[in-house]
């Protein structure tokens, strides 16, 4: 297999840049770095937000592979050895020159660099160092980095890595080490947590350091995040937000990124899915995720052994609060934060909007619409000064009918969404059908 390195820089952006977009766990948030003097760009803590796709996603980084080459044989990857692709790589110096014309045309705001692995892990991972050692010395780019760790790279390369990148991830691929096991025999479990537990404890050192690195430089101060890949293996959701759990417990992770398994490959190893990438699974994984980390649940609490997959016509926030019934209605003038977080309808900038009004004053239904409240939803499960918004029965089955009406227009945009397909750079195309005022509101308040 020959990489072709006379190719043209636009030809070789087109082959890593596509080659890059099965790889979800980009992001662009979690660092805050002025600017400096003499130096080009910044980094911002609350994301970088530049412009959007045709399917709703922010488009902010300069997201590509330094090569599509690989030694491995993975069964789901479009760039696994065994198929006949053309392969190509960047030099750093192209890199460099990618990111430094694109960030001064306004184009991103940073980079996104994974990689095949060439030659061999170490190989790969020092092209890395390179590339980010001349992005940040000769180039001045003081702008957001987010870059792979290599699984069975030297330690030493991924501290310094470490000390030049903002963000860094290491791909979890598959839950479980039996699905690793059948679809990428290459990989070991241990090969890929070393690295993330390197960075864990690299993270963790720097806040107990009395005195400063010498280089100035932060160790991967936004963190680490990794992917799992959703229904290419049997694995079920219960498996995959338990997985979600103990990474955030035990390696201090910003976020686990989902990826709906697309069949790139014909390969028997390979399931067959009748209705395409499971884009509602993927999208009910994000939302128990996100309950795991800002609104106090546990995985036991979302599923169970004898119930293992999320509902597929409600959220998984709607779905607890049904079959715990017995915790409502909440009394919204007396009830404590925690309790108020976990009322559908309800996100964590409008409970604490509660917390903080009651102190003054009684608050009613129009309060707490004002405050951001989804009241279509939160109506069922709560009292202001003891009553209800409107006569409703306290039954399961009568507020699930009510509730998934809303749910199933949701469910069908999600699941015949174009949502995988590739973001441009220069896309203009538009969400069809467009989502209603309230449901851009709830998105952004991450009101679930």
């Amino acid at each position: 297999m020959l990489i072709q390195e006379q190719m043209e820089l636009q030809r070789k952006l087109e082959i890593l840049s596509d080659a890059a977009k099965y790889d979800v766990s980009c992001t662009s948030s979690g660092v805050e770095r002025k600017g400096k003097k003499g130096m080009l760009g910044n980094a911002v803590s609350a994301g970088l937000c530049h412009s959007f796709a045709a399917d709703g996603r922010c488009i902010s980084l300069l997201k590509i592979l330094f090569t599509n080459q690989c030694i491995y044989d993975c069964r789901y990857c479009v760039n696994r050895r065994s198929n006949d692709v053309v392969r190509t790589a960047f030099t750093p110096d192209e890199v460099c020159t990618l990111t430094m014309e694109f960030y001064r045309r306004n184009y991103i705001e940073g980079l996104f660099l994974s990689s095949g692995i060439l030659k061999s892990p170490d190989y790969t991972m020092d092209l890395i160092f390179q590339t980010l050692r001349k992005l940040r010395g000769e180039c001045r780019f003081n702008g957001y980095i987010h870059v792979k760790a290599i699984p069975g790279a030297d330690p030493v390369l991924i501290e310094q890595v470490g000390l030049l990148a903002d963000r860094m991830s290491v791909n979890l691929e598959l839950p479980t080490a039996q699905g690793l096991k059948s679809l990428a025999p290459s990989k070991s479990r241990s090969r890929i947590l070393a690295p993330m537990r390197q960075i864990q404890k690299g993270i963790r050192l720097q806040r107990t350091e009395i005195v400063p690195r010498a280089t100035g430089r932060r160790f991967v101060p936004a963190g680490q995040s990794t992917q799992m890949i959703v229904g290419a293996t049997p694995e079920s959701d219960y498996q995959m937000i338990k997985v979600a759990e103990a990474l955030y417990r035990n390696y201090d992770l910003k976020r686990v990124f989902y990826s709906a398994f697309v069949r790139v490959n014909d390969d028997s190893s390979l399931p067959v899915l009748p209705g395409g990438p499971p884009l509602l699974r993927e999208h009910r994984l994000y939302q128990a995720d996100w309950l795991l980390r800002f609104y106090g649940f546990q995985a036991d609490e979302l599923l169970t052994e004898e119930q293992p997959h999320f509902n597929v016509l409600l959220d998984p926030k709607c779905d607890w609060a049904l079959r715990h019934l017995e915790a409502f209605p909440v009394e919204i003038n007396r009830a404590d934060y925690s309790a108020i977080l976990r009322v559908p309808g309800i996100g964590v900038k409008s409970a604490k909007r509660i917390v903080a009004a009651r102190r003054g004053t009684a608050l009613d239904f129009p309060d707490l619409k004002k405050m951001g409240v989804v009241l279509k939803r939160a109506f069922y499960f709560i009292t202001c000064s003891g009553r209800m918004m409107a006569p409703v029965r306290i039954d399961q089955d009568y507020i699930t009918r009510e509730l998934v009406g809303e749910e199933k227009r949701r469910t069908w945009d999600i699941s015949h969404g174009d949502t995988y397909r590739q973001l441009s750079m220069f896309d203009d195309g538009r969400l069809s059908p467009a989502p209603g005022s309230e449901d851009v509101r709830g998105a952004v308040l991450g009101q679930l």
